[in-house]
């Protein structure tokens, strides 16, 4: 199996070269949206996968093969396809990295954080990003699916444990679904909980891949925004993932990418476009262009207009992980 990937594209963290030290699918989680497809078994134990040396050969050698290409390395990241810390040699493959000079990033989906030695593990990495879809017991329920014996109390209990512990840089990830975790109360708690938790930066990303569960979509525009609003109305720094990563990074200079790649990850107020346009020696014509092209939505919240890139629902676009977008 080939261990190391990419390197991908990262609006989180640049060039990322992916580890894949979990074969599919073993997980905690059976979550609806998840872009792997169903967990025909779910675990909670950890146990060996891969030696860490032989984690340690295949980047290297994927390293060498990137930098004879002229590719750039901005991170090593953990993302299987799988739950990373069910791999219990997950701290000694971090360390047997380190050798490589890169920093070292783990995306995690947290279930597992009520564990010290888990906890131990995810310290040795510069940068974690934890899942949080839900605090609310029953929409956590109803979109993670996870394994019968887990609790979200002890999770988040984890995840507070582990922020207090960890001296990198701790981020959280909400996959917001339709009719799941999008109500108003539902982000209300959750800000709530990040607010008071040591995170640096929350993300909201929606599903953009084929979903493990037929029929599950992301929010329409309106409560995308409405999330981001209550999370950063509660200090939080937000952040959304809700467009694909070639959009993001593919521009330079050009006006119309730059307000659609600028849009997609924070709503623009009329003010902040009108900023872009001037320093392009544009005007609200090419605003006018986008919104006609369906391109561009035109949203009013709490007395200001805001312009946010359309969300797109087809299967071919990108998710959060980092095989896709991260």
């Amino acid at each position: 199996m080939d261990i190391a990937f990419g390197p991908v594209p990262s609006r989180r963290l640049g060039r990322s070269l992916g580890i894949n030290n979990i074969p599919p699918k073993h997980c905690s989680y059976a979550c609806v949206y998840c872009q792997v497809g169903p967990t025909p078994e779910q675990e909670i134990t950890p146990r060996p996968f891969y030696l860490p040396e032989e984690i340690l050969r295949q980047v290297r050698s994927r390293l060498e093969d990137v930098h004879a290409h002229g590719e750039a390395v901005d991170y090593l990241t953990f993302v299987p396809d799988g739950e990373p810390t069910l791999d219990s040699r997950l701290g000694e493959s971090i360390d047997a990295l380190r050798e490589l000079g890169l920093p070292i990033a783990v995306i995690s989906n947290a279930s597992l954080l009520w564990h010290a030695d888990v906890r131990s593990a995810l310290c040795r990495a510069d940068w974690v990003s934890v899942k949080i879809d839900s605090v609310v017991p029953r929409a956590w329920e109803r979109i993670n699916r996870p394994h019968g014996v887990l609790r979200l109390a002890d999770i988040l209990g984890g995840i507070e444990r582990f922020a207090t512990e960890f001296g990198g840089r701790l981020v959280s990830e909400t996959m917001l679904v339709d009719g799941l975790n999008d109500g108003g109360e539902d982000i209300a708690a959750l800000g709530r909980f990040i607010a008071a938790t040591r995170i640096g930066r929350a993300y909201l990303a929606i599903p953009h891949r084929p979903p493990a569960v037929a029929g599950v979509r992301a929010p329409d525009e309106a409560l995308v925004l409405r999330a981001f609003r209550t999370l950063t109305e509660q200090g939080i720094e937000v952040e959304l993932l809700t467009a694909y990563e070639g959009d993001v990074f593919a521009f330079g200079g050009d006006l119309r990418a730059e307000i659609l790649a600028i849009s997609a990850v924070h709503p623009l107020r009329t003010s902040a476009v009108q900023a872009l346009l001037q320093k392009g020696g544009g005007s609200m014509a090419l605003v006018d262009e986008l919104l006609a092209a369906g391109e561009l939505h035109r949203l009013e919240h709490a007395g200001e207009v805001f312009y946010l890139r359309r969300l797109r629902r087809e299967g071919c676009g990108s998710s959060p992980g980092m095989s896709a977008s991260g």
